[in-house]
């Protein structure tokens, strides 16, 4: 009765050994994974808080099949809730309504033609505008989902790259199967460059990523440019940042 009373059944074993395998795979990374990303998370977070004392201008380009639709320019600074907010700079004025007797003389197909492309140019905008809530999503690295990605064990370095820089590849970092490629320059303690892949509602609907920093004379590291792509409306829009102040 005692040799029964001490056996340990099968399901715990399994359920002790699989625990064991998780402890073991967050522990047993590799450090200097663990040393890169903690720099990574103290460069973002840093720059973060440095950038919400600034003001800068950014220009967005909407391209579609190649063909340059839409510009825009805004004056932008960090929200209180740690978002952008944009104001236009370049805002077209209110156009002022027809007199009836033009609109009454212009042809019924012309009307429905306008009516279209307007329709067309909302559709583009609007898909435009869901790429660049998405890419806000990512960038900059948010240093809580670095973490928990790293404990995941989807963190690993990435081989290429310059001598002075260490490439680490995550995986499922805001949604599954996702990929996020960080560029850390090893001697400016700064991110250099992100290259991501996602997708909007499903992964049918792709969007890459490709995102270049640059220091201030003051050593703030910043956005400089952009690229987002939708792969399936072959939609591009590359976002510029320039100018900045200090508040």
């Amino acid at each position: 009765m005692r040799s029964l009373r001490h056996k340990i059944s099968p399901l715990r074993i399994v359920v002790l050994a699989g625990l064991s395998l998780i402890a073991t795979r967050v522990t047993a990374q590799n450090p200097e994974v663990q040393q890169r990303l903690a720099e990574v998370k103290e460069a973002s977070a840093k720059n973060k808080q440095e950038l919400a004392t600034y003001t800068w201008q950014e220009q967005d380009t909407i391209s579609l099949k190649g063909e340059v639709k839409k510009q825009e320019s805004y004056q932008v600074q960090m929200g209180a809730d740690g978002k952008p907010v944009k104001t236009p700079l370049n805002a077209a004025p209110t156009q002022q309504q027809q007199p009836p007797a033009q609109a009454q003389g212009r042809p019924h197909g012309g009307r429905l033609k306008e009516k279209v492309v307007e329709n067309k140019k909302e559709e583009y905008k609007e898909y435009a505008d869901k790429i660049g809530a998405l890419a806000h999503s990512y960038v900059p690295p948010d240093p809580a989902k670095l973490q928990q990605a790293f404990q995941q064990g989807n963190v690993k370095l990435a081989p290429g790259g310059a001598s002075n820089q260490v490439q680490l590849l995550i995986t499922n970092y805001l949604k599954p199967n996702d990929s996020m490629t960080i560029t850390f320059d090893k001697s400016a303690k700064a991110i250099a460059s992100l290259q991501i892949g996602s997708y909007l509602d499903s992964p049918s609907d792709a969007v890459k990523m490709g995102v270049q920093f640059a220091k201030l004379p003051e050593g703030v590291n910043h956005i400089a440019n952009m690229t987002l792509e939708g792969v399936s409306k072959q939609l591009k829009v590359v976002v510029e940042n320039s100018a900045y102040k200090k508040m």
